[in-house]
């Protein structure tokens, strides 16, 4: 049975592969599985159909038979434990490639996410000028403490994994603010990520899609 993933219909990231659907096209791309994508309004995704689905009424979410899960980690993880080519088959280097998962999530991603939430939701306020740099700040240390432990090396743990696919897809949240440029050997391992063929073929699906909620 294809499994099915849920998508915006019009994402506000205006096609730039930042919404959390795109790790999961990459995901199944990487794994040369097929998928179907429904697309849904933000109404649709606060109605109860969805919410069964997602009960806090974001996406992705992913369908197959009788089983329906959320949380683009969460179905990232279960595609590739059903999937070989994204988990490395020793059971040490699959552990390691999983912890670098909950990183990407748990220890990268927050500060970031609090980033974009500032510079879209705070400019107005009298403190942005101040809470800004802090944020950067704590931002800035994580990067420097991916840099130093990715040194020279292509990915983060001997081949291409989960672990990679995620933390490339936290990193490219900061977008044009100059943050992983700083460190050559981050904005290189971003860039040896997005030329990956399957990287390509999730992005040019989403950004159809894009294309389209521009033409109705």
């Amino acid at each position: 049975m294809t499994p099915t993933l849920t998508a915006f219909k019009a994402s506000p990231d205006r096609g730039r592969g930042l919404a959390r659907d795109m790790r999961v096209r990459w995901a199944f791309e990487e794994l040369g599985q097929p998928y179907d994508v429904r697309l849904v309004t933000f109404a649709e995704m606060k109605a109860p159909a969805h919410l069964a689905l997602h009960p806090f009424g974001q996406i992705p979410t992913y369908e197959a038979g009788e089983l329906a899960i959320f949380e683009s980690g969460a179905i990232i993880l279960h595609i590739a434990q059903r999937h070989a080519g994204l988990l490395p088959e020793e059971a040490n280097g699959r552990a390691r490639a999983i912890t670098w998962m909950f990183a990407a999530l748990s220890t990268m991603e927050p500060p970031i996410i609090e980033r974009e939430t500032s510079m879209f939701t705070e400019r107005d306020k009298p403190w942005f000028d101040e809470r800004l740099p802090a944020v950067d700040g704590r931002i800035r240390t994580r990067l420097g403490q991916l840099s130093d432990r990715l040194a020279d090396a292509d990915w983060l743990d001997g081949g291409f994994s989960v672990g990679d696919l995620l933390m490339v897809s936290v990193l490219q949240r900061l977008g044009s603010s100059g943050l992983v440029a700083e460190h050559p050997n981050l904005a290189a391992y971003v860039a040896r990520a997005e030329a990956r063929p399957a990287y390509r073929r999730a992005f040019e699906a989403q950004y159809a899609v894009f294309l389209a909620a521009q033409t109705t």
